[in-house]
């Protein structure tokens, strides 16, 4: 783990983003609510945000950080899913990783809500990918503002 001990706490905030590539009817029925699991995009929300959370957990040798905020927002296209998290603390060190851990969660909780809808006639998963996870800006000490619908 490396020694932050000198460094100062001060404000950071990073942004990830990623999607999931679906099939456009399980998009429909995500749309039009009907998922048997319940609505996928509330309750990946809720599992992004609380990975966040726990990000020093899944991450070996993750500074364990207090996480201020976590905040999500999605964009449903045609045959895909996207997210941003943007995650926020006042700390030591960055909070890039809390960010990654929440959209991957995100995308991840999304599959399984949706899987049902998603497999082929075998039982498999060949139009179904997560990708372009990626950090998208991550700042020390200063404050930004930005979502999907914006760019």
């Amino acid at each position: 783990m490396a020694d932050v001990t000198g460094k100062e706490e001060v404000f950071r905030e990073a942004m990830a983003s990623g999607r999931i590539r679906l099939k456009p009817q399980t998009v429909a029925l995500i749309k039009e609510g009907k998922i048997a699991k319940g609505d996928p995009l509330v309750t990946a929300e809720v599992a992004a945000v609380m990975a966040a959370k726990n990000t020093s957990h899944i991450i070996p040798l993750c500074h364990p950080i207090p996480v201020t905020s976590v905040s999500l927002t999605s964009k449903i296209n045609f045959d895909s899913v996207e997210v941003e998290a943007k995650v926020k603390t006042t700390a030591r060190t960055g909070v890039e990783m809390e960010a990654l851990v929440a959209a991957s969660v995100y995308l991840l909780t999304l599959w399984d809500m949706v899987k049902k809808y998603e497999k082929d006639e075998e039982g498999q998963y060949p139009t179904t990918l997560i990708e372009r996870i990626k950090v998208e800006r991550k700042v020390r000490g200063e404050r930004f503002e930005r979502n999907l619908h914006e760019a």
